[in-house]
């Protein structure tokens, strides 16, 4: 009797142990299981320690050499809406959160938690959750430490290339050209698997923060929108990255899938829209302070009319009403 039983309860428990791999759940896949199980795990030379001490470096090469938008309501803005995608991803380290002053439509992450949103991406964004669909893609590159375990496989010729850009190489060079940070490109790709793991992360950071999942593929479909409009402007980018369609594609069913639909979801807000016309002000005096120095200016006469000036070797005279600023606080 004794062995009957051992013999059923051996049997029932190696059922049970052979049954659960069919039931397990991926982790990874398990928007319920963020911030306890490691992304990160992987082939890595570096420390976390190491990491962020590579991140601090490059991050102050940068900050040296591109234009920081130091708008308070801008700056603290920005850094909120990531540190709350932070707060709800993967990630072990701090992050340090800034905008540049680029047009380009770009973000992106350096090890060790040190991201830069360029200003044209919160200006090309619809809303609130299309802009933190890019910020929870980056935030998955650094969580997964993706960029020392590339550079642990020997893809690089250079640890100083490896910050991650949100639409490859093409993009992370304009963003530099338009920002003039002499940082060095070289070999800036990143394996279909890694992108599509960030894709996929992303997109559950996002959902845990309260965004609709949706506008992950909002974006992508924009960038459609920029292909077709000039056709050829995203194949290089995606050609060592999924193309937008499989993107698009693959984050649809990761939606329908693995994302369980909540009866609400933030979309925008009324201090994004407020944020993105701050913005466009900003820009907009940048742009007509940039204009030819040599174009015809206006310049009051002593009798109260006005006389063009040409050239920079006349001095311009100004008026208590050309120094008010064109930027006024919202109320």
């Amino acid at each position: 009797m004794l062995r009957r039983t051992i013999s059923f309860a051996f049997m029932t428990a190696l059922a049970i142990a052979l049954a659960a791999p069919a039931y397990s759940k991926d982790k990874k896949k398990d928007p319920e299981e963020i911030g306890n199980r490691d992304v990160g795990k992987g082939m890595n030379f570096y420390s976390i320690e190491k990491e962020i001490a590579l991140g601090k470096a490059l991050a102050q090469d940068i900050e040296r050499q591109a234009k920081i938008v130091d708008d308070p309501v801008i700056a603290e803005y920005v850094n909120r809406v990531g540190q709350n995608l932070v707060r709800n991803s993967d990630a072990k380290v701090p992050f340090t959160i800034k905008v540049i002053d680029s047009e380009e439509v770009n973000a992106f992450a350096l090890p060790g938690g040190f991201f830069f949103v360029n200003s044209g991406l919160i200006l090309k964004a619809e809303s609130e959750a299309e802009l933190a669909g890019v910020m929870a893609h980056e935030i998955a590159h650094v969580a997964a430490r993706h960029g020392t375990r590339q550079a642990s496989r020997g893809q690089f010729v250079n640890l100083a290339t490896i910050p991650l850009i949100f639409m490859g190489g093409w993009a992370g060079y304009g963003a530099r050209q338009a920002a003039s940070v002499a940082i060095p490109i070289g070999f800036l790709s990143f394996s279909r698997g890694f992108e599509e793991e960030a894709d996929l992360l992303g997109l559950q950071y996002l959902y845990k923060t309260g965004y609709d999942p949706t506008a992950f593929v909002d974006f992508f479909e924009k960038l459609q929108s920029m292909e077709k409009k000039k056709p050829g402007t995203l194949a290089k980018v995606f050609s060592t990255h999924p193309l937008t369609d499989d993107r698009i594609k693959n984050a649809q069913e990761n939606i329908q899938e693995i994302l369980k639909a909540k009866p609400e979801y933030v979309v925008t807000t009324s201090e994004f829209h407020d944020v993105k016309a701050r913005l466009m002000a900003l820009h907009n005096r940048k742009k007509v302070d940039d204009k030819d120095a040599n174009r015809p200016r206006l310049r009051k006469s002593p009798g109260g009319g006005t006389e063009p000036i040409e050239g920079e070797d006349k001095k311009e005279q100004r008026t208590d009403e050309d120094e008010r600023p064109t930027l006024k606080r919202r109320q």
